[in-house]
């Protein structure tokens, strides 16, 4: 598979898990509600834990190589 490909998949990765990720941790929260996930405490850890690895391949695949 190319580098470019690979970037790609990368970045929509990212993007997709930090979504994910500020979701479920709004529903922790209680902003968003709707689900059993609304008030529970354990989905706001879960969420940051995912979106912040979603920014870490954003930041992999937006990162500028020299």
């Amino acid at each position: 598979m190319d580098r470019s490909r690979v970037r790609w998949i990368t970045l929509a990765v990212g993007i997709v898990l930090s979504a994910t990720g500020a979701v479920w941790a709004l529903q922790g929260v209680g902003v968003i509600g709707g689900s059993a996930m609304t008030g529970e405490g354990q989905w706001v850890v879960i969420g940051v834990l995912v979106a912040a690895v979603g920014l870490g391949l954003l930041y992999r695949a937006l990162a500028v190589r020299r």
